[in-house]
């Protein structure tokens, strides 16, 4: 029984591993879409959100219904709490993906602001963020998590950067505005996917450790 209850989390943590990879990539799809002005990826990331979505439903319950079938204790239902956790996060990530892929046609054949000013920068920051949780979750090395409060810093920094840069074209340009008030608005996507990031990897250590640490 023991072992097959283990076999069972050991599946739901590869789905859970599986959403991580799918939520990252629309995020970083998106970003790639949006600076290569590429309708057919921002609509394939825009295609995914279905996907995304029944596998927090799917993982969801099966996590659920581990709990009465094996009554797990200690790390074994840490795990699931981190789990069921860790998918809400997720599928946010995923959506602001979305979110920031619905933009791209509007955009297209637009010269873009400084070459979307901190923006790509800021992506790759909140990309590394997810891509390191992911792989703590996978392998339980919560020192992934060493730096991630400087990171957050820098990513809450480039977005008021783009803030005040964007405000600067704007009253510079009237033709800046569109562009930009889009920009100050994916700034803020990232920024909010870069505190899912701290809040997944707040989880995971207490996956691990069984204490609570506030990161970023």
């Amino acid at each position: 029984m023991v072992e097959k209850f283990h076999d069972e989390l050991d599946n739901l943590k590869g789905d859970v591993e599986e959403m991580g990879k799918l939520a990252h990539d629309m995020l970083e799809n998106s970003i790639i879409a949006l600076k290569t002005q590429n309708t057919e990826l921002a609509e394939e990331v825009i295609s995914q959100k279905g996907k995304l979505a029944q596998m927090d439903l799917d993982i969801e319950k099966n996590a659920l219904r581990l709990v009465p079938l094996y009554q797990p204790m200690a790390k074994d239902m840490r795990v699931i709490a981190c789990i069921l956790k860790m998918i809400t996060y997720l599928t946010r990530i995923g959506r602001y993906g979305k979110d920031i892929a619905r933009v791209v046609p509007e955009l297209c054949g637009s010269p873009q602001v400084a070459k979307l000013v901190s923006i790509p920068y800021m992506a790759q920051i909140v990309c590394g963020m997810i891509d390191h949780s992911l792989e703590a979750f996978e392998t339980e090395d919560i020192s992934l998590f060493t730096d991630f409060d400087e990171r957050d810093d820098s990513v809450d920094a480039l977005r008021h950067s783009v803030f005040r840069e964007c405000l600067t074209y704007m009253t510079e340009n009237p033709k800046y505005i569109t562009p930009c008030a889009h920009y100050m608005m994916i700034a803020r996507y990232l920024e909010r996917c870069a505190d899912h990031a701290c809040k997944i990897a707040e989880k995971i250590h207490y996956m691990v450790t069984g204490k609570h640490k506030e990161i970023g």
